[in-house]
């Protein structure tokens, strides 16, 4: 089964695939929160996402507090923060585990790609990125420090679009 195929909920609780929700386009999934020091990564997430939209990107962002509790909020309020602080208008997941034994079947698959060091495995912390071809094949992972802005990000969406 495709990355784009796994049953996921949006931060709505509306059902949907990554693929319906997105459409061939390549994608950046990024686990997010609103409490962390990383936080401020949404600006850089809101940018990617509106400079690149019109050629075939999105962002996708899901919400975890897996990670010292840093996303408590419900849905509504996990919205509210994001729209209302940071602008934020890609797509937001239901709030998820990506670790453990309660980890989200998204990124059961997601984890399994190494990062540029060669690593795979669980997501470090807060504003891990992985970015998805337009075939839905994971491409590239990048550490929760790896800014949006990075010019390692920015360069391989480049080669996705």
């Amino acid at each position: 089964m495709s990355l784009r195929d796994i049953p996921v909920r949006t931060l709505a609780d509306a059902p949907t695939t990554l693929g319906e929700l997105v459409g061939p386009q390549a994608v950046l999934i990024v686990n997010v929160a609103s409490k962390c020091g990383l936080t401020p990564q949404y600006s850089g997430l809101v940018k990617l996402h509106q400079e690149y939209g019109p050629r075939g990107f999105a962002v996708v962002g899901v919400p975890c507090n897996q990670f010292m509790g840093q996303e408590p909020g419900s849905a509504e309020e996990i919205q509210e923060f994001c729209s209302t602080t940071y602008g934020a208008d890609f797509p937001l997941l239901e709030k998820s585990d990506v670790n453990g034994p309660d980890r989200h079947p998204l990124y059961a698959g997601l984890t399994e790609t190494p990062d540029a060091d060669g690593q795979a495995g669980d997501v470090q912390w807060n504003f891990e990125k992985f970015l998805l071809d337009r075939d839905g094949a994971v491409v590239a992972r990048f550490r929760p420090t790896t800014t949006p802005e990075d010019p390692a990000v920015v360069a391989a969406i480049e080669k996705v679009l």
